[in-house]
């Protein structure tokens, strides 16, 4: 009996290490259909969930669904460790059966990590190859030109650095510069810069991209699909007024972002294309550089030439 017994134990273990697995399986199913509605009864796990591309959206589910993957193999575990517990409770001052190993049990408790972790590589990998995938034909091509301590952005005709620009606009230290794109089409940056290292960075992308100088070109491609207005900041430490290199990110219809175009093209200025399309002039979600320190230096210099 007492053979049969310990020879019971591991394929009984194997049985339940065996549901808690299908359980994780089946929570994926279930759970993916609905990761979005899932995520937001549980305040998002801590992911940003305002996300206003379709990239934004992928990373958005495989968060969810390594969060639910976790919760449910860590609630497996608890379970067992509970489970030892109160099975193998001491009863008496008599010493248990003391076994050196137990093959099956290691086997699992060793294979099954390696899987959880390939599985959520595997998925890791999908997301990360399809959020850096470049589009042989773009639908709008902006090249980011970051410097000290402002954005330009060219709307190109082509790809690569000898495409030639169609409309420009350049930021300064009064007006914030406006990126106007389309919703529903594919954009894709080209970044680049006139000094430093810099990075491009939109919140609500959900991800950042690093600004390079020379002849490295950083490219990437998003497709948005949510109109407003967002702010956009350089992420990159890059010298004394980094905190205010930002700009702001419109997104607006294709029948109006042709508008604006066409009305850049004919001459007219970025506000007064933007006025032209039934949006603000003027960036909304953020203010121009602070020009305080300026002034306080310039009083302080009057002081000392005055003697006071």
């Amino acid at each position: 009996m007492g053979a049969k017994s310990s020879a019971a134990r591991p394929r009984a273990a194997v049985r339940i290490a065996g549901l808690g697995l299908g359980a994780v399986g089946l929570l994926f199913l279930l759970s993916g259909c609905s990761l979005q509605s899932f995520g937001s009864a549980f305040g998002n796990f801590g992911w940003p969930s305002n996300g206003i591309s379709l990239q934004a959206h992928r990373m958005y589910d495989l968060w969810i669904a390594a969060v639910i993957a976790a919760l449910v193999v860590g609630i497996f575990v608890w379970g067992l460790i509970f489970w030892c517990i109160i099975r193998y409770r001491k009863r008496s001052d008599e010493l248990p059966v003391q076994t050196r190993f137990n093959m099956p049990m290691e086997v699992l408790y060793t294979v099954t990590p390696i899987l959880v972790v390939a599985v959520l590589f595997y998925y890791t990998a999908i997301v990360q190859t399809d959020v850096d995938k470049l589009s042989k034909n773009p639908d709008q091509i902006v090249q980011v030109t970051a410097f000290k301590w402002q954005w330009e952005f060219d709307y190109r005709d082509g790809m690569g650095k000898d495409a030639n620009t169609v409309v420009s606009t350049i930021g300064s230290a009064d007006v914030i510069p406006l990126l106007v794109l389309p919703v529903g089409e594919k954009i894709r940056f080209e970044e680049t810069s006139k000094d430093v290292i810099h990075s491009f960075w939109v919140p609500q992308l959900l991800f950042k991209r690093d600004v390079f100088p020379g002849s490295v070109r950083n490219v990437f491609e998003v497709t948005l699909d949510k109109t407003g207005h967002y702010v956009g900041r350089c992420a990159e430490l890059c010298g004394t007024y980094h905190a205010f290199m930002q700009f702001e990110l419109v997104v607006v219809s294709p029948e109006k972002f042709d508008q604006y175009m066409t009305a850049r093209k004919g001459g007219a200025s970025t506000q007064q294309a933007m006025v032209a399309i039934g949006e603000p002039p003027y960036a909304t979600t953020t203010e121009p550089l602070n020009t305080r320190r300026q002034a306080n230096s310039w009083n302080q210099s009057n002081a000392v030439a005055s003697g006071k």
